[in-house]
């Protein structure tokens, strides 16, 4: 599967962005797909996940403002993010995998987007 992230941006503190996530390829519903931002001199940190059976996970730091959702006859995963701070800013990567599990660490991924920039200013 190849996968196309978009949506990031400029955005100020407060505001709200959507990231897109379009995939090529059969099958789109039979893979877990999750969202990892990577912020400058950080490891990449998993954000979300939305499994292929259907059930969701978000971390901590970005519950009740951010929400990821899928679109399986569009081949498409989505990051809703709103009340954007601005330790959000990072790359955002898009990434996909058929046996994740219930593993949020990069390695159990193994398709990957070329990421979005999304910056929040203060």
């Amino acid at each position: 599967v190849q996968l196309q992230a978009s949506g990031g941006g400029l955005v100020q503190a407060g505001d709200s962005l959507r990231l897109s996530c379009a995939a090529s390829g059969r099958d789109f519903s039979t893979y877990d797909m999750a969202w990892f931002r990577q912020a400058p001199g950080k490891e990449r940190e998993f954000v979300a996940v939305s499994r292929s059976h259907g059930s969701t996970y978000h971390i901590d730091s970005v519950k009740g403002r951010f929400a990821i959702s899928r679109d399986n006859a569009e081949n498409t995963v989505y990051l809703q993010m709103n009340s954007l701070k601005p330790e959000d800013t990072a790359v955002y990567y898009c990434a996909a995998d058929r046996s994740a599990g219930y593993s949020y660490i990069p390695r159990a991924f193994n398709y990957w987007g070329q990421g979005t920039q999304v910056t929040v200013s203060s």
